[in-house]
């Protein structure tokens, strides 16, 4: 079943539940496929991969906001972002712990042969499409910035 599908479903019963947390992360899912759908060059329909993509962007857009609300002393706007996050993760892949995270990066740098930041950019695009999905590109940059400072 499409995302959208999911989400129009899911909408309905946040509504009838009069769940105010939900029915905000999902009218805000909602608006991003439709933005997406109908952006310039943009399909009748989103991929699969496509729309793990839009929800990450959502999940990081989020994020950023709730380190910026909290530096302002805003913990009211931050509250509502976070339940946002929490309701936004649920229709993503689970994530991989850091562990998992270094063990796909290490084998990666094991087979590229890289063994100093150099060859970061090289580590780093295999590492992004290998873990597309399953973990944010922020932290795959500071586990392969780590491993290959350790290696050097």
């Amino acid at each position: 079943m499409s995302l959208e599908i999911t989400i129009n479903d899911h909408l309905k019963k946040a509504m009838l539940a009069k769940d105010e947390k939900g029915l905000r992360a999902l009218r805000a899912i909602k608006a991003a496929i439709l933005l997406a759908k109908t952006a310039e060059g943009g399909s009748a329909g989103l991929s699969e991969d496509g729309e793990i993509k839009l929800l990450q962007k959502l999940v990081k857009q989020r994020k950023d906001s709730i380190e910026i609300f909290e530096q302002q002393n805003r913990a009211d706007l931050a509250v509502k972002e976070k339940e946002e996050v929490e309701v936004i993760e649920q229709y993503l892949p689970k994530q991989l712990s850091a562990e998992e995270i270094k063990q796909v990066v290490a084998e990666i740098i094991k087979q590229t042969g890289v063994t100093n930041i150099s060859g970061l950019g090289q580590v780093m695009g295999i590492a992004s499409k290998q873990l597309a999905g399953k973990a944010d590109g922020k932290t795959i940059s500071a586990i392969v910035k780590e491993l290959l400072t350790v290696n050097s």
